[in-house]
């Protein structure tokens, strides 16, 4: 694609038309000064992409590979979080029939060695698609069957209005 093409797509991202809008402006003799300003840019940014743009060309606009931290936990690890997740716990021996963050955190601390937030672990769930269930004892019956003798009848939320007579 050319940059005269490029700077006045619709449907190429923002950053590259910006970036080809600079080259274009340039080429028309604009000063990088008053393309920053036309822009909105500052004088550095605008001489970095015209620098891009005069060693590699067309290229030169798009995003390179950034550094950056390596990944904190390997992709085995986070097999294993979801894996220990998705097996029964009483298959394990473990003496519950549902995780908990943190039941999971210190069976995978305990088990397998991986010391894991619970945050982090909720993460690695949610980026797989698994939904967290939330406290064992809000499915099924409660626990104290006779709740609704000991709570009482239920009071209206508001008060009747007193009738009034004309």
């Amino acid at each position: 694609m050319t940059v005269a093409r490029l700077a006045h797509s619709r449907t190429a991202a923002v950053r590259l038309v910006e970036r080809a809008q600079i080259i274009l402006a340039t080429l028309h003799g604009e000063r990088p000064s008053a393309i920053a300003r036309r822009l909105e840019l500052t004088r550095p940014t605008v001489y970095t992409w015209i620098h891009r743009f005069n060693d590699q060309g067309v290229a030169g606009l798009e995003d390179q590979p950034r550094c950056g931290c390596p990944a904190t936990y390997a992709a085995d690890q986070k097999a294993e979080v979801i894996a220990t997740a998705l097996t029964d716990p009483q298959t394990l021996g473990l003496p519950f029939g549902c995780w908990t963050l943190d039941r999971l955190q210190t069976y995978l601390n305990e088990h397998t060695g991986i010391a894991m937030k619970r945050s982090r672990i909720n993460e690695i769930l949610l980026a797989e698609g698994l939904r967290w269930r939330q406290q064992e004892s809000w499915f099924g019956e409660r626990v104290d069957p006779d709740v609704a003798e000991k709570r009482g009848a239920s009071k209206p939320s508001t008060l009747r209005r007193p009738s009034t007579v004309w």
